[in-house]
């Protein structure tokens, strides 16, 4: 038997609105310029970022605490960015709109970006031979940073519309095929992690061989490649159209609530004392919560109702499913937060500065650019997907005897031991690296890479990798079974949001670091100089957080309870018993 509450969540967006829903429109001839768009746009932007903190270093002469925090903060901007993006998209813009914009503001941001390494007065003058640069000035940092604000709103209007945008235009398809969209988020995904993999080698070789000019000048070019490949199917597109509806019921829920705060929730109710849409399916709130049940229970009918069984002020009295659609995101909120410090621990831009301190030979006369180190991580997430989908779940399925698989809670918390044991990995790596660079009388040179080959740090990124795949897709596939389909837009960027408080609690950790070791007289442990500084001791530090927010999540999946999916696997696994005896 169906959940009523199930539903009734789910039955307002079954069928989106959408604007010239002919046969003309949509349909799977528009996807190749909407993936490849979207490949392409990675390509351009991920291609910035790995080498970053070494133009922030080596251009601007910034400190790595300073260079790192930074980056930090820009990371953070362009994950916290969709979110606002979301809504913004499915209550007022509409999501080809938020596309375009966001091709423009990402093309305007990149172009002011590639501006400062062009023109010598946007930067600091650094001594090529001293290697020496003047701090700089106000202006300059101004000019940088507004380049990464640009960006960050461009790629918040990208990620929070491009795979929705996509999943619209199999409408039809969809009715007749539901497996249309699992295909078509697949590609989406592999498209999105070959041009983040291409982008993270090639463009950073470029940088690395070519110089800033043109390491920054070819992302424009690929974005502008990008748009056009968007804008060129412009007249085949169906194109969602935006409503305020369910944004503002949340806050009605929330008035509501207030308004009855005084109000006795009877512990037996009926449907009748409980405001609900004619025809809804969810006429009975849940008792998660039950403070929110205020907002839908009916005082008094001749006030509160019109004669069309419409709320007369919607401040005053919701409907059950508003309540619901509250409760759902509330609900979600403690696992979400569990995401934080494995984002951070992810994020660590002092991966990179060891490995640029280490030998990145792959033969005599290749060296591998030290920012495409993290290119590793985007090809093991590959690959274990891979084998995660087709080797390990099929064995376990004929182990089994019957279909198996893992909830994408559970592979959220299954993510969380591999990022332990890559930090744990990493400092020993660290440890053995600084003793060395002592050793090799290395201690007051940064630059100077010691006889030691980076290539030790890929178990960190194999095990990052591993997490990446189960926490990332955990999350977005926990997410939007949970959220009501209303919501998919703003289910699909809490991944981003993720990321984006990771990324602050990154940079809070790095400078609480820094400055308690400067308040204690001691060399800080994330000094420019790492041979000096101990990043091995910093990474035992987010070795003891991560082990606590693995308690942490423990903690908040048992409080949660079981999730659709689980709910639905346990009852597949009673008819299958039951079918099999």
């Amino acid at each position: 038997m169906e959940d009523p509450l199930v539903v009734g969540e789910n039955r307002g967006m079954e069928e989106p609105l959408l604007s010239g829903t002919d046969d003309c429109k949509g349909g799977i001839r528009t996807l190749p310029f909407i993936i490849a768009s979207g490949a392409l746009e990675k390509l351009a932007s991920m291609g910035l970022s790995p080498s970053m903190i070494l133009y922030l270093t080596e251009v601007y002469g910034m400190k790595s605490v300073q260079a790192s925090s930074v980056i930090f903060l820009w990371t953070a901007a362009t994950y916290f960015t969709p979110i606002i993006c979301a809504f913004l998209a499915d209550s007022y813009f509409g999501r080809f709109m938020m596309i375009v914009a966001g091709s423009i503001f990402s093309c305007l941001g990149m172009f002011v970006l590639w501006l400062t390494a062009m023109i010598p007065q946007a930067r600091p003058f650094c001594d090529e031979i001293s290697g020496h640069c003047n701090a700089p000035s106000t202006p300059q940092l101004l000019f940088l940073y507004s380049s990464y604000a640009i960006m960050s709103i461009g790629s918040g209007c990208l990620q929070s519309s491009n795979f929705a945008f996509g999943a619209d235009q199999l409408y039809k398809e969809n009715k007749s095929n539901s497996g249309i969209l699992d295909i078509y988020f697949n590609l989406c995904y592999i498209s999105v992690s070959v041009g983040t993999l291409v982008g993270m080698s090639c463009i950073v070789y470029i940088q690395d061989r070519m110089g800033w000019e043109m390491g920054f000048g070819v992302p424009i070019a690929l974005m502008l490649l990008a748009t056009v490949t968007f804008l060129s199917a412009s007249s085949l597109y169906l194109k969602s159209v935006p409503s305020k509806s369910w944004c503002a019921g949340l806050v009605h829920v929330v008035f509501a609530a207030y308004k009855k705060r005084r109000m006795q929730i009877p512990f037996v109710g009926t449907s009748e004392m409980y405001h609900h849409e004619n025809g809804s399916s969810c006429t009975l709130p849940s008792d998660k919560l039950r403070f929110l049940n205020k907002a839908c229970i009916i005082k008094n009918y001749e006030e509160e109702l019109i004669s069309d069984g419409k709320a007369s002020n919607p401040w005053s009295l919701c409907t059950v499913e508003q309540v619901e659609n509250l409760k759902a995101l509330i609900r979600i909120i403690p696992l979400w937060s569990t995401g934080i410090l494995v984002s951070a621990s992810m994020s660590q831009s002092v991966y990179v500065l060891q490995v640029a301190s280490m030998d990145r030979h792959l033969t005599s006369s290749f060296e591998v650019p030290a920012g495409s180190f993290i290119a590793m991580l985007v090809v093991f997430v590959i690959i274990w997907i891979i084998l995660y989908d087709r080797l390990i779940l099929p064995l376990a399925s004929r182990y089994r005897g019957k279909p198996t698989r893992l909830s994408g809670k559970t592979r959220m918390g299954m993510a969380i031991p591999f990022c332990i044991l890559s930090l744990a990995v990493s400092a020993i790596v660290e440890g053995y690296r600084r003793a060395l660079a002592i050793k090799e009388g290395f201690s007051d040179d940064p630059n100077a890479v010691v006889s030691m080959s980076a290539f030790w740090t890929l178990p960190r990124y194999i095990l990052f990798g591993i997490a990446e795949a189960f926490y990332a897709i955990g999350q977005l596939e926990f997410f939007y079974n949970e959220l009501p389909k209303a919501m998919s837009s703003v289910a699909t960027s809490l991944l981003g949001l993720n990321t984006c408080a990771g990324n602050l609690a990154a940079s809070f950790i790095m400078t609480t670091v820094d400055n308690f070791s400067k308040t204690i007289g001691v060399k800080s442990w994330v000094s420019s100089n790492i041979n000096e500084g101990h990043n091995d001791y910093y990474y035992w530090l987010l070795f003891g957080l991560l082990v606590a927010n693995f308690f942490y999540y423990l903690a908040c999946n048992n409080s949660y309870g079981p999730s659709k999916e689980e709910s639905e696997d346990i009852s597949n696994a009673e008819d299958y018993n039951n079918t099999v005896n």
